[in-house]
């Protein structure tokens, strides 16, 4: 059975108080584990933001982990890439750590050259959503809309929140039929995203494909 070193972030000291989101990546972990058949000799927790170019000096856990997974000579597992970070940079930096990484939701098999893109990806689409916001902050203020009045900000992000919503949900079923398809012909949510990617369809956001993506659809049109 093989080793692994658990790892799990939260970005915030009222969800580490909370245990917000602690114990469903544990839990996450531990599915994972056991349907790969992996033994979780440890899982290292952390409460720090994932931001900055000092990320890695202002999480212990995380040097606690890699000093782990190194004299084990056994992989560190996380439920999802985000809980290492949507940094490219910060990604690139772990990968130099030379100590495997494992994503749960994006399986065992994937490589640090696809992390390295699901990383990309994630760090774009963020960027995309700060254009987006930014934007319609300066229209809101071309009108107008007072932008520091708490009301109107609360009422803003809440129209705001459910026209994205509503988008994604209209996306996923223009999609979804043919991911259906696929899912129904044996495809892996992997082989989907590429099968997507090489017919040169595009998510909402403009952006390529992933597994994590593909199963993003089938939820949200189911």
């Amino acid at each position: 059975m093989q080793q692994v070193v658990g790892y799990v972030r939260v970005s915030t000291a009222q969800q580490g108080r909370s245990g917000l989101g602690i114990e469903a990546q544990r839990e996450a972990l531990e599915r994972f584990a056991a349907t790969e058949g992996m033994e979780i000799v440890a899982i290292h927790v952390e409460v720090e933001t994932g931001k900055g170019a000092d990320a890695l000096d202002r999480r212990p856990e995380l040097a606690k982990a890699l000093a782990h997974a190194r004299k084990l000579r056994c992989p560190i597992v996380v439920s999802k890439l985000d809980r290492l970070s949507r940094d490219v940079h910060f990604i690139s930096g772990l990968m130099a750590q030379r100590v495997p990484f494992i994503v749960a939701e994006l399986g065992k098999d994937a490589d640090p050259f696809m992390l390295h893109l699901y990383a990309a990806l994630a760090e774009k689409e963020r960027s995309l959503i700060a254009q987006r916001t930014r934007a319609a902050l300066a229209a809101a203020k071309a009108k107008g809309v007072a932008l520091g009045n708490r009301t109107n900000l609360d009422d803003a992000q809440r129209k705001g929140a459910a026209a994205n919503a509503t988008a994604a949900i209209e996306h996923a079923n223009r999609i979804a039929p043919e991911i259906v398809r696929l899912r129904n012909d044996g495809h892996s949510l992997a082989k989907i995203a590429e099968t997507l990617n090489q017919r040169g369809t595009i998510t909402r956001n403009g952006s390529m494909w992933t597994a994590v993506q593909v199963s993003r659809v089938l939820t949200r049109s189911a």
